[in-house]
């Protein structure tokens, strides 16, 4: 469904402003069900474990936010198990080791967020196919005791299409949607960007693919060095000040690959004008810095396992913070942070170590360039779009 009307890119000072608004992807389904379900009398025993279970989906595929809530005594791992009613197939998952084996699946937490007070939740997603139906599980189950207490079954609300809410960044110090894009190219705020050669790769205004109104930054990144293409933003990085946050949403359609990419960089002027790269490798999210090409988290199994991949052809929100005054960073992906790409100050082995092996590092960004950079033979097609900047969390 058209998503809302956007204005031309605005300038305000930045202003703190308590995120919270929601937007839902155009084209997709976007639906919360809360499987937090009461006991069937005033007899039965409290439900011992609480799920909610966000699902995202487009035709064939879909990802799904799982949150579990321990009502019962503390434990130090937890496994959370379901049934999938239909052929949901599961095909890649984060901050949860997920298995499946026909249309039961088992969760487990992945060692860092296995310890769980009484109250106390952890989340994870996962990636998936279907056909026909994908109604969300009705049966979860933490570490064997049902979530629906004494047994008693409550029908499961079937999935329906959610209003897509206004995307607002009002209190942002920059915001654009790039309704005020004209003509083909980017003008204005954005300029064409084409690092150190130009090859086969283009950055272009789309007016048929948006996340909200009726237009998208597109960016066809090309396999080879000469093929990256970005679009370059100065004047929002500007207005934020030393500590950055930015927003925007993202499509796109090839899957993370093993070798390195990146599709967002910033020029870090304390450092001598080299980029910090946000991207992927071995099929996860990762950030790298150009200069010593130290990378967040730590390229080791473990360390791949505590980032996320994209999800592919649907809108994702982005949201990343740059502390420029104590040097910690934090990536969130559709609202919840990535434990792998949370750099601290204090070093992490598998997370931060190797990117604190630089004393006192304390970057300073000087402008913001969306796009694409592929260093390992690999391209991709991507959107932008509802992009935001500012001196505090702005939110998805």
């Amino acid at each position: 469904m058209p998503g809302p009307a956007k204005t031309r890119p605005v300038i305000r000072r930045p202003a703190t402003w308590p995120y919270g608004a929601a937007s839902a992807v155009v084209g997709a389904i976007l639906v919360l069900v809360s499987l937090v379900l009461p006991s069937a009398g005033p007899a039965s025993a409290a439900p011992p474990c609480a799920v909610t279970y966000t699902l995202n989906q487009w035709t064939g595929g879909f990802t799904a936010q799982v949150t579990v809530t321990n009502n019962a005594a503390p434990v130090t791992s937890w496994t959370l198990t379901w049934t999938f009613a239909g052929d949901q197939k599961v095909t890649s998952a984060w901050n949860a080791q997920v298995a499946q084996s026909g249309q039961a699946v088992t969760a487990r937490d992945s060692g860092y967020n296995g310890a769980l007070a009484t109250g106390a939740s952890a989340s994870f997603g996962f990636q998936g196919t279907f056909s026909g139906q994908n109604t969300a599980p009705a049966d979860f189950a933490l570490n064997g005791a049902s979530c629906q207490g004494d047994g008693t079954s409550t029908p499961t609300p079937t999935p329906t299409p959610t209003p897509t809410p206004p995307t607002s960044c009002e209190q942002a110090a920059f915001c654009d949607g790039f309704e005020g894009q004209t003509g083909s190219a980017p003008s204005g705020a954005w300029q064409p960007s084409y690092p150190d050669c130009q090859g086969s790769g283009a950055v272009a205004i789309d007016h048929t693919q948006a996340h909200g109104g009726t237009t998208s930054l597109r960016v066809d990144g090309g396999a080879t060095y000469c093929d990256h293409a970005f679009a370059v933003n100065t004047t929002g990085v500007a207005a934020a000040g030393s500590v950055l946050y930015v927003r925007y949403y993202v499509r796109h359609t090839q899957a993370l690959p093993a070798g390195h990419v990146a599709f967002t960089t910033l020029t870090d002027a304390a450092d001598g004008n080299r980029h910090l790269r946000l991207g992927g490798q071995n099929q996860a999210l990762q950030w790298n810095r150009e200069s010593d090409d130290a990378t967040l988290p730590e390229q080791s199994p473990a360390g791949v396992a505590l980032s996320v991949p994209l999800p592919v052809n649907t809108w994702s929100c982005v949201e990343f913070a740059v502390n420029g005054t104590n040097g910690t960073m934090s990536t969130w992906l559709n609202g919840t942070e990535v434990a792998g790409l949370h750099l601290d100050g204090t070093p992490t082995p598998d997370v931060d170590r190797q990117w604190l092996s630089r004393a006192n590092w304390r970057p300073r960004p000087v402008d913001l360039r969306l796009g694409w950079e592929s260093y390992g033979g690999a391209r991709d097609t991507l959107w932008f779009d509802d992009v935001a900047v500012g001196s505090s969390r702005i939110g998805c």
